[in-house]
């Protein structure tokens, strides 16, 4: 159960817009980069944006990692989170997806926000309706949520992931990461989880 808080706390942040430098205090801020180093409890990220940011992580921060996963492992009934774009053909494209354990399901809120994962993004936690041949794009996800329906494009390069259990010894120089942090109101950084590269698998960024 305590892994599951962790979870679904992190999967909370990728839902939220926000950006470091205008974000009030006490909101969520992500920071996605490269470890450049950890001196003691405090993290510094090479953000995907530039700059350093340094994160000071709490006494017991949890750090998991990701696992790759397929689309073939999604069948109707299993409840799912993609991050996607619309594209010119006016049509959501996957720019990646999470799959939930069951146990989540009542734990994660189903419907559609904003995602800073990219520009534009959309995200859809919602259950798996079906999924059917999309040529040549790859193969249309079918959802359904509280408020209504979607279809997202999965292209066969989509990255597909599940969080898996991590420790310290992830957080090394040149491991990617996904920090969702809080900001204090003197601008300092700080988190109880991270998300880490694990086996070559990187969260997505």
């Amino acid at each position: 159960m305590r892994w599951i808080a962790v979870f679904v706390a992190a999967l909370i942040g990728v839902a939220m817009q926000s950006g470091a430098q205008n974000t009030p205090a006490g909101t969520p801020v992500p920071v996605r980069g490269t470890i450049e180093k950890l001196d003691g409890q405090n993290l510094s990220v090479k953000t995907r944006e530039g700059p350093v940011a340094t994160i000071a992580l709490a006494d017991n921060v949890t750090v998991q990692g990701v696992a790759k996963r397929s689309l073939a492992a999604i069948k109707a009934g299993d409840y799912v989170a993609s991050t996607s774009v619309k594209g010119t053909d006016d049509k959501l494209h996957a720019v990646e997806i999470h799959i939930f354990p069951e146990a989540m399901r009542a734990a994660v809120t189903e419907g559609q926000r904003p995602s800073s994962l990219v520009e534009g993004g959309l995200m859809t936690n919602a259950t798996v309706v079906g999924i059917t041949p999309a040529p040549p794009q790859g193969e249309l996800l079918k959802v359904t949520y509280k408020d209504g329906t979607a279809e997202v494009i999965v292209a066969p390069d989509t990255p597909i992931v599940t969080y898996v259990a991590g420790d310290a010894s992830l957080l090394k120089p040149g491991a990617a990461v996904t920090i969702f942090a809080q900001k204090k109101p003197d601008g300092s950084l700080t988190t109880a989880r991270v998300t880490a590269e694990k086996d070559g698998v990187k969260p997505p960024m």
